[in-house]
């Protein structure tokens, strides 16, 4: 098997210093490097339709729960700053993907909506998406992704139990 990026720096490190457990900088930064990867990688199909990932992640969520949400409520559901998903939506309503009605009881409240052309793009991108990443990943065989995945996921819920207790 050949090294990867970061055994390469790994060993670097053992070199300068041999006491250092570098056990965390060999996961945490090869979740990282694939995670870097896969964002170049992953976007292939939302660049040819002029989508960033994080728009086609606003689209996404309302698509998927299938109902109106609040511009807080997108934050939430996409991990982005309440600017960020304010600057988004303007350029998606320009676009005429999305809609933004406002609430007969609190006129500073928003609802944001997928127009129809919207709900025909995510429809027919998040299938082109699925067949990308798919492809992507098929280095893996099905058992390793499988495992890999409730790894990925075990992981995820004691860092978001962790990380989110701290920020409260």
């Amino acid at each position: 098997m050949t090294d990867d990026i970061v055994a390469s720096v790994v060993r670097q490190w053992q070199a300068v210093n041999p006491e250092l457990d570098t056990g965390p900088m060999e996961l945490i930064g090869r979740i990282n490097r694939c995670a870097a990867l896969l964002q170049q990688a992953q976007d292939a199909p939302l660049r040819s339709a002029g989508l960033t990932r994080a728009e086609f992640d606003l689209l996404g969520a309302i698509r998927r729960t299938d109902r109106e949400l609040t511009p807080g409520e997108l934050s939430r559901e996409t991990f982005s700053s309440g600017a960020a998903v304010t600057k988004r939506l303007r350029a998606l309503q320009e676009r005429g993907l999305v809609d933004r009605r406002g609430d007969v009881r609190d006129r500073r409240v928003a609802h944001v909506g997928l127009t129809e052309q919207g709900r025909v793009l995510v429809d027919r991108l998040l299938p082109q998406q699925l067949a990308y990443e798919r492809a992507v990943l098929s280095g893996l065989d099905d058992g390793a992704r499988s495992r890999l995945s409730a790894q990925l996921s075990e992981l995820l819920v004691q860092l978001e139990g962790r990380i989110d207790g701290a920020r409260r």
